[in-house]
């Protein structure tokens, strides 16, 4: 009888995550043959009516071999990771990947696997988080005043979120989903490919290009589930994840263009920042940024801005 491998996710299926999760199925599937069978749960909202949080309490659990989800949910076990919370600290793509598989990645991967029960397995993009919007087009700081925004379940997105002028409110993605057409939330921050595929552009028409914070997501199983594996099925995961994540990742470089693309048929309003306008975001949140630059080493800031 084949083992039955879940891994469970909380986007749409045809979101890069749940494409890149899939791939890493059959790259597993592949090599163990009938050994394995692999099943994607690609929305745990939809298809269980579960948090898109309760992703990594279900792989604690052992009802998920795998799963993806926002580094802001493992800060607490890994601190360092909270620097992808502070804004515009990561200049470009490149920058986060050669962290992210370099000292800064590795640093991470013990913080997990030694203050948590999970195992990192890859370090995905989540893409650089922009602004969207019901009310207004957002041009500069002062566009942002009186405006309710969702945010990510971080203290350091309300922060800065609050320097700009919104009224932060943190919720998870499956009640964001859920009350998007009531008005509770004037605005909100993700990648492009969320804005389009949770279909939030639909009620928030304006969206501004601000690229304010970068997102990353871990691809994670339980560490003790692992060493449980037999050898051969360690071996195939450690092989397969890898791959999945330049697979993700060449996936997240592409979409950006294809997401605008999208937009423009729609009739979305896209505001693209001059420097300046970008400039004068990244003035406004400097204060949080000193504040909380003591709580890094700064060698971290070096790595993600080179």
């Amino acid at each position: 009888m084949s083992a039955i491998m879940k891994f469970g996710g909380y986007q749409k299926p045809a979101s890069i995550h749940n494409r890149a999760a899939a791939f890493f199925g059959e790259l597993l599937e592949k090599r163990l043959g009938q050994a394995v069978a692999f099943r994607l749960i690609g929305s745990i909202l939809d298809e269980l009516g579960r948090k898109s949080g309760d992703l990594p309490d279900m792989v604690a659990a052992g009802e998920l071999a795998f799963c993806y989800m926002s580094t802001v949910r493992f800060s607490q076990a890994a601190p360092e990771l909270a620097i992808l919370e502070l804004p515009f600290v990561v200049k470009d793509r490149r920058a986060a990947y050669a962290a992210f598989d370099g000292p800064f990645g590795s640093l991470i991967r013990r913080r997990i696997r030694d203050n948590s029960p999970f195992r990192v397995l890859g370090f995905w993009d989540n893409g650089f988080r922009h602004l969207s919007n019901s009310v207004r087009p957002i041009r500069k700081p002062a566009d942002c005043r009186g405006l309710t925004i969702r945010t990510q379940m971080s203290a350091l997105h309300g922060e800065a979120f609050r320097a700009l002028g919104f009224e932060p409110l943190a919720v998870d993605i499956k009640e964001f989903t859920e009350k998007i057409a009531t008005g509770r939330f004037q605005a909100q921050d993700n990648p492009l490919t969320n804005i389009y595929n949770f279909g939030v552009h639909r009620y928030q028409r304006y969206i501004t290009l601000t690229g304010h914070f970068f997102g990353a997501s871990l691809m994670i199983c339980s560490e003790s589930q692992y060493q449980d594996w037999p050898a051969e099925v360690r071996a195939a995961v450690d092989a397969a994840a890898p791959d999945a994540t330049a697979f993700q990742r060449r996936l997240a470089s592409a979409e950006d263009a294809e997401i605008m693309a999208k937009f423009a048929r729609e009739g979305v309003q896209i505001t693209e920042l001059s420097d300046a306008e970008r400039a004068a975001f990244a003035a406004a949140l400097r204060p949080v940024v000193d504040k909380h630059r003591k709580e890094f080493d700064p060698e971290l800031f070096r790595a993600l801005a080179a």
